[in-house]
């Protein structure tokens, strides 16, 4: 696809030619309307003419000005170098730009003078008579330099910090991702040891080979910090599959997800945590086992996910799984991605069991 932005050597002029004409256009009018005042008749367009292009000079110097102005600064320790630099090319533009208009007043006599007026005498005029507005206009082009590069300045400093900000979030992620492999490879691997213990070693073996093909489909998204909620559920339901080979009919998972949440950015890894600790603290502690339900639902552009367990829980539970692994990395997962617009509750419900709350807001991919 072929580019249609200008290119900033170009916009630069435009802006440069549009400023100065305006400029120019005012001071000719002004100089028509004091001529008029004074002698109450005449032809203008002349006088017009020569007046407004006598400020051509300064529109070609701008751009002199501006390179005088970035290699001599204001600045403390350097102030008499940039005072002689700009003295230097004020002297010298001031001197072009009235020996200019004297060459202009002199080839056109706008005023209709008789004797025509001499080279020397109108130049020197020029310069007496417009001295102040020379070094007002060599002054205002100067404090615009600073001031726009002030801001591009600042722009390009935020962006840079905005940069760095996001490299870290982003180191940072990929740590806490990191994390979870050998957190959830512990505990699966000691369910496979339970199993062989229990001589139960055909399931043990459909557990290594349900972690292998897990711990590869995890591997291969292991730099994204955030999937889709799709995917999600997917990771969630190879791990409740390699569960199920431990548990059997004990371990009871319903997903109640909408299929049009489906694009929704969840944070790598965010079910699968939930799930473990619904399993460890909850369905292991009951011969009969237990039922997890994993709900989403989105409501004012926020995405709210919970993981109900039925299993009785105490309060060292909560407490330890507040503080544990899975549920502090993902808070701090939150917190980088979203901030304050995201939140995870653990409460425990009346009618028993504890539910996890997780929301964020609702983005898709």
């Amino acid at each position: 696809m072929t580019d249609a932005r200008p290119p900033a050597r170009s916009t630069r002029w435009t802006w440069i030619a549009g400023i100065w004409c305006a400029g120019a256009l005012f001071g000719a009018s002004q100089t028509i309307l004091v001529m008029h005042a004074m002698v109450g008749h005449g032809a203008w367009f002349k006088p017009f003419v020569v007046a407004f292009m006598s400020w051509l000079p300064w529109a070609l110097a701008t751009p002199l000005i501006v390179a005088v102005a970035r290699r001599w600064p204001i600045a403390r320790g350097v102030l008499l170098k940039t005072a002689s630099a700009h003295l230097l090319a004020f002297a010298v533009i001031s001197m072009v730009a009235g020996a200019w208009a004297a060459a202009l007043r002199v080839m056109f006599n706008p005023w209709h003078r008789t004797p025509p007026p001499a080279f020397v005498d109108t130049w020197y005029a020029s310069l007496s008579d417009q001295a102040l507005t020379f070094m007002i206009v060599y002054v205002l082009i100067l404090t615009i330099t600073y001031v726009v590069d002030s801001r591009e300045k600042m722009a390009r400093q935020l962006t840079e910090t905005a940069r760095l900000n996001e490299e870290l979030s982003r180191a940072q992620l990929v740590a806490l991702r990191g994390q979870m492999d050998p957190h959830f490879m512990f505990n699966t691997l000691n369910s496979i040891v339970g199993l062989v213990r229990d001589q139960r070693n055909d399931a043990a073996i459909s557990m290594i080979v349900g972690l292998s093909e897990f711990m590869r489909r995890a591997s291969a998204d292991s730099h994204r910090a955030q999937v889709t909620l799709t995917e999600e559920v997917e990771y969630l339901q190879r791990y409740v599959d390699i569960q199920k080979m431990r548990f059997g009919d004990r371990l009871r998972i319903s997903l109640e997800i909408p299929a049009e949440l489906g694009e929704a950015q969840v944070p790598n890894l965010l079910l699968q945590p939930l799930v473990e600790n619904a399993i460890k603290h909850g369905v292991s502690k009951r011969i009969i086992g237990g039922e997890i339900r994993v709900a989403g639902a989105r409501h004012d552009g926020i995405l709210r996910l919970t993981v109900y367990n039925d299993g009785p829980w105490v309060q060292e539970d909560l407490q330890a799984t507040s503080c544990g692994v899975g549920l502090g990395n993902l808070r701090t997962r939150l917190q980088i991605l979203h901030g304050e617009r995201s939140g995870l509750q653990l409460k425990p419900l009346d009618t028993g069991g504890v539910e996890v709350v997780v929301t964020l807001p609702y983005l898709e991919a």
